[in-house]
């Protein structure tokens, strides 16, 4: 079984930045998730629903 390459660049890994090649690349998909280049399948979650269940969840401790 050959080693996976990098998701981003394809190069070989390195172990020091599993799975990625270099902390360049490791920076480079973090800032994907910030920039919301990646996302979940599924429904858009509505914020007024999410500050209520915070609230509920903040009574109940």
């Amino acid at each position: 079984m050959s080693a996976r390459p990098c998701p981003i660049c394809r190069k070989p890994r390195s172990e020091a930045f599993t799975p990625f090649c270099s902390a360049r690349c490791r920076d480079r998909d973090l800032a994907q998730w910030f920039n919301e280049g990646y996302a979940l399948p599924g429904e858009a979650a509505d914020p007024e629903a999410l500050v209520r269940d915070d609230a509920d969840a903040e009574r109940r401790e």
